[in-house]
């Protein structure tokens, strides 16, 4: 599992991690705790999994600004 702390875009975060299939990597949104989202993920190595989330992220138009968190839970 892993942990995305954002206060802004979250919904967006949520639809372009669940949405994301590719080199056998998939994210599903499990819940919100406050400004914490939760992922499961089908990697083994879950830093990876971070590493590749906050990629996903900064490279949206709206990401590069976006001020967040992404690490294993």
């Amino acid at each position: 599992m892993i942990k995305i702390s954002s206060a802004l875009k979250q919904d967006e975060i949520v639809e372009l991690l669940n949405a994301y299939d590719d080199n056998d990597l998939e994210f599903s949104f499990v819940k919100k705790e406050g400004i914490a989202l939760y992922f499961e993920t089908n990697a083994s190595d879950l830093e990876e999994a971070a590493s590749t989330a906050k990629a996903l992220i900064k490279g949206q138009p709206w990401g590069s600004i976006l001020y967040f968190q992404s690490i294993p839970a």
